[in-house]
């Protein structure tokens, strides 16, 4: 404080210079400036005790144009409006301005608390609470907005991802979770989820009343699920004494051609199908093998890494092409991507069926709404395959996939591309004999003839499926298998604006059959919860003995999982008949891993024991008990 009263800055050593009576009169006490009273005032003290006075003198002092106003601050408001004095040039040499005291008030002798004391001054604190001291002594209204306030702050915050799995879930909010922060933008739900998530979503094609639902409408559909379990075991087929080598980078080849016999088809060489499954990734392949095949140009087998950027739902995935001696000779190699138990349009449509007596039975014609598939398909296939300057140049009933119901596939793509390799040949010459063996392949299915028939006998067979098919399929057919007009071109594009309409039907039944497949992976959602639970109820319950204890099963915690096990799959009605109730049994699981405050009564086998418990103590309790028996395994594993 006595650098702002004396400005020289440096404090003097020793006692101050004596001072005659006239200039002691004129200095302000050091005792009034400090203090804020001078007990020797009356003492003989020489100095002037008048703080007004002497301030008046200060300001006198100063060069002020005779205009301004007298500067009188009240309080930091009023001085702060006060700045609005105007200055002349007379004033741009005065001295910066350094204030004596930084209290807004001049203090007085006769009011010392006026003065400024630093240890008068209580520390800031901030509150938290909802109604804050007001101004005026009194309480601030808790919904008057305050901005510095951090109930108001709290309000805007998003509140904390309700984790209906945790152990503990009002523990959430104070401590959060990793996995479910920062995701207020997915609206989470106030309430905890409900526990029965075995929720009926998609398409319903019936609509049966509750007691006409069996047991397996709560699982996949047996027709759905044996198929599925055939093409699993189709790819996991094995042939134990099989003669087939081992390749470079496959392993466990089966041979995919049920005739057995060596097959001459339209590659002109000798080929072969086989599952085999890779080193690298463990993935299964289908190996497409050329027999006797001799490479004699490096850039013939260059051109299949093309066809890896093509990524098609309608085309077979073409991963890599190379040359093998382990069958004896030089054969090349098409590797592939494997669709199990898939058959060929050859086989599906063309191949008689064999009945009794040795006779064989033609196949029924294809329907017209499964015809326009196929050709939206075939279209779809070969619009990706041009885009990329390819050529499919393999269109042929015996060349084509189903893999699912009325689901194609071209396949054995990128074949000729090597053994009938001839740069001279454009895309465009290419791309139109694909158009033409579209066409060609479309009548083939058309008339159920072979496709070695069809050239011969064109003009009749055209005139054959007229008969059968409306004609607008028939014109579409007959614009593909037609030579071009001179100087022009067909392409994929124009004939895909031509069937726009037929493309239109073919995605909404694609559509239709994605919902019926997410409906039933609806229903098989939380079966893996399900089955956690069976496992970790079966590790416990009856458990003969563990560290010594026979009975632990039968004690503590583990009795009562005992009796959630009779209360959940032993129940029996009034006359002693068991009760088959699946529905009972899904939702009693679904509760317990949920883990709900619902109470239960577990009653033992005896009447003599009852016991009044949640689903979240129990979930606690099987908890416990399969944790104690992870580390006694841990434990016995150690010794």
């Amino acid at each position: 404080m006595s650098n702002t009263r004396y400005p020289s800055g440096a404090r003097q050593a020793g006692s101050p210079r004596v001072k005659n009576r006239v200039e002691t009169k004129e200095t302000l006490c050091r005792n009034v400036l400090i203090y804020g009273h001078c007990r020797y005032e009356d003492q003989g003290c020489t100095f002037s005790h008048d703080q007004n006075k002497n301030n008046q003198q200060d300001l006198n002092k100063k060069s002020l144009n005779v205009e301004s106003p007298s500067f009188t601050p009240a309080n930091i408001q009023s001085s702060a409006a006060a700045k609005k004095a105007t200055f002349t040039a007379q004033v741009a040499g005065a001295a910066a301005f350094t204030p004596r005291t930084v209290g807004t008030a001049t203090p007085t002798e006769q009011d010392p608390s006026a003065m400024f004391n630093p240890g008068n001054i209580r520390e800031f604190t901030p509150t938290f609470e909802n109604s804050t001291p007001a101004p005026n002594g009194g309480v601030q209204d808790a919904n008057q907005y305050d901005p510095y306030a951090m109930a108001a702050v709290g309000q805007t915050l998003p509140a904390a991802q309700f984790n209906p799995y945790a152990e503990d879930p009002t523990g959430m909010g104070a401590h959060g979770s990793t996995y479910y922060q920062n995701q207020a933008a997915f609206a989470a739900p106030l309430q905890p989820l409900q526990y029965h998530l075995y929720a009926p979503i998609g398409p319903y094609k019936d609509d049966l009343l509750p007691f006409h639902r069996l047991t397996h409408d709560f699982f996949m559909p047996e027709k759905l699920r044996e198929e599925m379990q055939k093409k699993t075991e189709a790819a996991l087929q094995v042939m134990p004494n099989s003669q087939l080598p081992q390749l470079e980078n496959y392993h466990s080849l089966v041979a995919l051609d049920t005739s057995g016999r060596k097959n001459v088809s339209l590659f002109g060489y000798t080929t072969w199908v086989y599952k085999a499954t890779s080193m690298k990734n463990g993935h299964i392949y289908c190996l497409r093998r050329i027999e006797g095949f001799r490479l004699t140009s490096e850039d013939a087998i260059r051109s299949v890494a093309a066809w890896r950027k093509v990524s098609n739902g309608n085309v077979v995935t073409v991963h890599d092409a190379f040359t093998a001696r382990a069958f004896g000779d030089s054969s090349l190699i098409f590797v592939q991507d494997y669709h199990p138990l898939a058959k060929t349009l050859t086989d599906v449509h063309l191949t008689p069926t064999p009945v009794h007596g040795g006779r064989f039975q033609p196949k029924p014609p294809i329907s017209e709404s499964v015809m326009w598939a196929y050709i939206s398909q075939i279209a779809n296939a070969l619009k990706s395959i041009h885009s990329n300057g390819l050529a499919a140049r393999c269109i042929d009933p015996s060349k084509i996939i189903l893999t699912d119901k009325n689901r194609i596939r071209l396949n054995a793509c990128s074949v000729l591309d090597v053994l009938q390799y001839d740069p001279r040949r454009t895309a465009t010459e290419l791309q139109q004999e694909d158009m033409a063996n579209f066409g060609r392949t479309m009548l083939c299915l058309a008339t159920g003839t072979l496709p070695a028939i069809v050239s011969s006998n064109m003009k009749a067979l055209v005139d054959q499926m007229g008969r059968t098919y409306s004609p607008e399929l028939r014109d579409t057919i007959t614009w593909l298998v037609a030579a071009p007009q001179p100087n022009a071109t067909k392409t994929i594009d124009d004939f895909l604006r031509g069937i726009s309409l037929h493309l239109v039907t073919t995605f909404d039944q694609s559509q239709h059959q994605a919902d019926e497949l997410n409906s039933e992976l609806y229903r098989e959602l939380e079966n893996g919860r399900v089955a956690r639970l069976l496992m970790k109820l079966g590790t416990i319950n009856e458990r003969h003995e563990f560290e010594g204890d026979v009975a632990w099963s039968e004690n503590g915690e583990r009795y009562m999982l005992k009796l959630f096990r009779d209360y959940v799959f032993h129940q029996v009605d009034s006359n002693g008949k068991p009760v088959l109730d699946m529905g009972h049994m899904l939702r009693s699981l679904n509760k317990l891993d949920a883990g709900i405050d619902e109470k239960i009564c577990l009653t033992s086998r005896d009447d003599q024991t009852s016991f009044i418990v949640s689903y979240r103590e129990l979930k606690k309790q099987l908890g416990n008990a399969f944790t104690e028996l992870q580390k006694g395994g841990k434990q016995t594993r150690g010794l």
